[in-house]
């Protein structure tokens, strides 16, 4: 979701094909459905309540907020109301002392209509389409972008796991204890959750390429889809090629937790405070590229969707239909999901957030992660490339104004860096230990969780007395060193080798 100054200006610029003002003081607007179901049926957008036409902020009454909050996760999960029902996740942000609501819409691969009339936007605002075959036109144009709507003829509820519906609502639950979905059995958690359609050709209703993805067994995902694959490498020592890898064609579900498993066992978890909350970087920006390369991918390639960890670099590589060309700038792009269906339903479950959150995110956290990089974000014919740069980078133009003084100063700094650099090579977690003692002494347990192992391993005992061994660290009581009491303290050597 954006931030306060994005909206203010989002507000300024007043309304375009993909951002609706409305007001609301008391109730929900008796146009709201109109415009929701026309940017799910276009390129999705964003609709801000409580702003009238010409941007004037006149605010949602306080008491009125969670009604209407309430009434839009209701309504647009109701078929009367929006037929396909498309659950949406309204957010309050108090903005110059009125309460505002805003709505992420993305696009959908489905027609949806409200009221029995189905509805698109332009820069008019929205309008209704009533002829047949401009419908039908919308319905080619999203079949034949969205392959995840397919509907596969042969597949039936045999073809489906049922253990895994038990596990998405085990997911739904720990998002949201009274999640409206929790009470569906198998067959309308299906439907609500966009996997059943009426195939365009035939009037047939039946299962999706979706629905097989998600909940499908080994072998019906290898019917349906037989060149899918997730493949995730190591190439620290070995880059021609491998040290260790793990190659995935199974549901979408476990898909997820396997590649978050390989990246936990490869990549380290650096000691970071949020406020007085510390937060795992490493899940804030994985959890984001992973859900993308599942949410985003093109099912009918071929081509494997990748993850290789290098030893300066992780490098994601995701099969795709272009929308953009080139390389993204995270400041100004408009997000578009590739498979609404998909990606709703893992909103639903937790792990993806609105379109356009990964690039947000992951832009936001990296430079904390790896030492101020930023992620290139790339689209290319056939493919989206992701690049996570895991050393600082340095630009080869980028050129210091220093006067004389300056650079002889600059430059013996180098040298005395460069000398002590060169005394040990220390592996992340050691860094980030050193890191963790500038802000004063550490226990053992402290150690542990800052390095990210769970009990004090030979790999753990040997670096941390090789800190200790290089006078990077040294005891607190250095006579008894085993006592309960003992702690980790920075060295001078330490600083100077952190610079």
């Amino acid at each position: 979701m954006k931030n306060k100054k994005e909206i203010l200006e989002l507000i300024q610029h007043g309304e375009t094909l993909t951002l609706e003002l409305k007001t609301a003081k008391k109730d929900l607007p008796n146009n709201f459905f109109e415009t929701v179901c026309a940017f799910l049926n276009f390129e999705g957008g964003m609709i801000i309540l409580g702003v009238t036409d010409d941007g004037t902020i006149e605010g949602v009454h306080s008491d009125a907020v969670n009604k209407i909050k309430s009434d839009i996760a209701n309504l647009s999960n109701n078929p009367q109301k929006l037929d396909p029902p498309y659950l949406l996740f309204p957010h309050a942000e108090r903005i110059e002392d009125a309460w505002l609501i805003l709505i992420q819409v993305p696009a959908s691969s489905q027609v949806h209509r409200t009221g029995d009339v189905v509805y698109m936007r332009s820069e008019d605002g929205d309008y209704r389409i009533k002829d047949p075959y401009q419908i039908a036109g919308l319905v080619n144009r999203k079949l034949s972008f969205y392959t995840e709507q397919r509907v596969v003829s042969w597949l039936g509820k045999d073809d489906l796991r049922t253990d895994l519906f038990d596990l998405a609502r085990d997911l739904l639950r720990s998002q949201r204890q009274n999640h409206p979905w929790l009470k569906f059995s198998d067959e309308e958690l299906l439907r609500m959750g966009g996997f059943v359609r009426k195939d365009p050709l035939t009037a047939e209703v039946g299962y999706t390429l979706a629905a097989a993805l998600m909940f499908g067994s080994d072998s019906t995902i290898s019917q349906v889809v037989p060149g899918m694959v997730f493949d995730a490498l190591l190439r620290r020592d070995n880059i021609d090629r491998y040290d260790d890898r793990l190659r995935l064609s199974t549901n979408l579900i476990e898909t997820f937790d396997l590649l978050m498993g390989f990246v936990e066992k490869h990549l380290n978890d650096p000691f970071y405070l949020l406020g007085n909350e510390r937060i795992s970087l490493r899940d804030r920006i994985f959890r984001e590229l992973v859900s993308n390369l599942i949410a985003h991918r093109e099912y009918t390639s071929a081509a494997p969707a990748s993850i290789t960890i290098f030893r300066d670099k992780v490098v994601l590589r995701n099969p795709h239909v272009q929308h953009v060309r080139g390389q993204i700038d995270p400041n100004h792009f408009t997000p578009f999901p590739k498979n609404p269906t998909l990606c709703n339903f893992m909103l639903q479950l937790g792990r993806y957030e609105q379109a356009g959150s990964g690039i947000y995110n992951v832009t936001k956290y990296l430079p904390f992660y790896s030492h101020g990089a930023t992620p290139i974000f790339e689209e290319h014919p056939d493919l989206f490339i992701t690049t996570i740069p895991l050393e600082i980078l340095e630009s080869d133009t980028t050129s210091l104004a220093l006067d004389a003084e300056a650079q002889v100063e600059a430059q013996v700094e180098a040298q005395v860096e460069a000398q002590v650099e060169a005394q040990v090579a220390l592996s992340m977690w050691q860094k980030n230990i050193l890191l963790a003692c500038i802000s004063g002494d550490k226990t053992g347990k402290d150690l542990l969780t800052i390095a990210g192992y769970q009990n004090r391993t030979g790999n753990f005992k040997k670096g941390l007395q090789r800190l200790i061994d290089q006078e990077f660290l040294q005891l607190s009581i250095p006579d008894k060193p085993n006592s309960r009491l003992q702690k980790y303290r920075l060295t001078k050597k330490g600083k100077a080798w952190l610079g």
